[in-house]
């Protein structure tokens, strides 16, 4: 009897322990792979920089009109000595994250009360879906005359971007809650707001995220739309007036810094992803 019981641990211990090792073994190769593919990455981007360098050097493109990395870094190391460069990109930042708080805070208020109240979302429904359709810029022009040549309407106009967007996706996704669950919280004597605050909101948070990631996209392309017909600074701001000029160091420097800003926003929003799943 004692030797049957060391066997079965002894069983035991081997089935542990090979699985252990089957885990381990998968770890590695996730690891290897997520490493594979992040050296792949940058060896693109650093192969794509060196071409672009040789080839404005060796004369396959025009460095006046492509401008070229040394040419950016140049440019970078003469706005940073003036400060100018972080003052634009601070301008162009507090502008993406006020429209971002505003599309977030009203996507969520709208969604809600069009669940709350079913008659206003389907008397709402035609609207939201024309005006999210509607090309934004065109109601650039419109804002300026409306709120004047200043930030306000580049406000305005980032919000209008994605609000319409953001408050169907949620919208949906709140009616989307299950219904077994909305009767069991009716059954045991809830009311909507129960409901909402145990069901609908806790159950579509991967959902918000998700729309926020979305979000923070649009709002910099619609501080940057913006920026191009009222703005006084900014990297909006910033292009403008390098092509006005002829100064296009100016304005592939802040498209640079533009594709940096936007991966290192949207980078932000997956870790608040990942520390709310």
């Amino acid at each position: 009897m004692v030797e049957s019981k060391c066997s079965i641990r002894e069983l035991r211990r081997k089935w542990n322990l090979e699985e252990s090792l089957q885990q381990k073994e998968y770890l590695h190769q996730c690891i290897r792979e997520k490493e594979k593919i992040r050296v792949l990455q940058i060896t693109i981007f650093v192969l794509f920089v060196i071409l672009w360098e040789v080839a404005t050097r060796v004369g396959w493109m025009d460095p006046f009109i492509f401008s070229s990395p040394s040419r950016m870094a140049r440019c970078f190391v003469e706005l940073s000595a003036t400060g100018s460069i972080f003052y634009h990109m601070g301008v162009t930042l507090a502008e993406t994250f006020l429209s971002f708080f505003l599309i977030t805070f009203l996507g969520i208020l709208i969604a809600i009360f069009l669940w709350w109240n079913g008659t206003v979302a389907k008397v709402c429904e035609p609207y939201l879906v024309v005006l999210n359709s509607l090309p934004k810029t065109a109601l650039a022009p419109v804002f300026i005359v409306w709120l004047g040549n200043n930030m306000k309407t580049i406000i305005v106009a980032a919000v209008s971007v994605a609000v319409f967007g953001s408050i169907i996706t949620l919208y949906t996704a709140f009616c989307s809650a299950e219904e077994e669950k909305i009767k069991l919280v009716r059954t045991l004597g809830g009311n909507r707001i129960d409901i909402l605050r145990y069901i609908v909101l806790p159950g579509n948070v991967h959902t918000i995220v998700s729309n926020m990631k979305v979000n923070i996209g649009l709002s910099l392309v619609g501080v940057i739309i913006g920026e191009f017909l009222a703005a006084n600074a900014g990297l909006g701001y910033l292009i403008v007036y390098g092509s006005q000029v002829f100064r296009l160091d100016y304005v592939m420097l802040s498209i640079v810094i533009l594709c940096i800003v936007a991966t290192g926003l949207y980078k932000g929003l997956e870790l608040v992803e990942k520390r709310f799943r």
